[in-house]
């Protein structure tokens, strides 16, 4: 499986040139995660003392920032330590955007920025439902936020101080997946992505391509025979290094590790250099018909 693809970036804002660029983003819609195992995003002296899970509220599954100049949500501490560890997520939001912008230029115009966050709390050992268990391998999709197509891409940096890497399992093309549990999702009921609206259980209508999305992601973790036999690969994201996905298109499982960032932006389906690839015109095409 060439589900890995290794660069030389080690700058966060690289130069490259048309070619290059055109070459990676079409590593990275076809379902291609981006490693770049020179390129670590740096805590200052002051901030290091940040790398430690005593800063996170014990409620929330991570610290996070909405959007720009927003204060942080899901921390413990003082004004003043909440100001200087949400200068540093700001700083690595900044320079993620920046880095997808150089990369990618063609999408700056279109991209929509989303939520910065910092996970200092351990993979390993949380407790949760099958549904929320990120260690079972999934495509992401959200319940409360339909997207109707909308593409999730995603940075991450480990920002681990003791070296150790964050471990992950990457699963099979998006396209085998999505043909092998096509079968067993029955369409759903007529009107109930306007009636999950009105009710306020979603931000706004649920698609049918939601629906399949979500049918995807919960029938992958609830199957314990998928997870044990897919098509995988473990890789280990080394402490200091920061890679790229398509988390809605990359099928994914985070086994272990401490201390990660990332950012979620949303490119529009028109945007991508291959719609064709795109997990929405990817269902169109199996099912034969419009979903969004």
């Amino acid at each position: 499986m060439s589900s890995i693809h290794t660069t030389t970036i080690c700058d966060w804002t690289p130069a490259v040139n048309t070619a290059e660029s055109a070459e990676l983003l079409g590593g990275l819609e076809s379902g291609t995660v981006l490693y770049c195992p020179q390129l670590a995003f740096e805590f200052s002296p002051v901030e290091q003392r940040f790398l430690d899970l005593r800063w996170s509220n014990g409620k929330d599954k991570n610290i996070s920032l909405e959007r720009d100049g927003a204060p942080l949500k899901g921390m413990a501490g003082t004004e003043e330590e909440m100001e200087t560890l949400r200068g540093a997520v700001q700083r690595f939001r900044t320079q993620a955007i920046g880095l997808v912008e150089t990369l990618f230029p063609a999408y700056t115009k279109t991209l929509r920025k989303a939520r910065t966050s910092f996970r200092p709390l351990p993979v390993e050992g949380r407790r949760t439902s099958w549904r929320k268990d990120d260690s079972r391998l999934h495509v992401d999709a959200f319940p409360s936020r339909p997207n109707r197509g909308e593409r999730i891409l995603r940075v991450f940096a480990n920002v681990n101080p003791h070296g150790a890497p964050r471990v992950w399992r990457v699963g099979e093309p998006f396209e085998s997946l999505a043909q092998s549990m096509l079968p067993h999702i029955a369409r759903p009921l007529p009107g109930s992505g306007w009636l999950l609206h009105a009710l306020h259980i979603t931000k706004q209508r649920r698609s049918e391509y939601d629906h399949i999305m979500l049918q995807l992601h919960d029938r992958m973790k609830a199957d314990l025979d998928y997870q044990a036999t897919a098509p995988q690969v473990t890789m280990p994201f080394a402490a200091g290094s920061t890679w790229i996905c398509y988390s809605d298109q990359v099928s994914h499982a985070a086994m272990s590790g401490q201390y990660m960032l990332e950012q979620t932006l949303h490119v529009p389906v028109d945007a991508l250099l291959m719609p064709g690839k795109s997990p929405l015109r990817t269902l169109e095409r199996l099912t034969a018909r419009a979903l969004a």
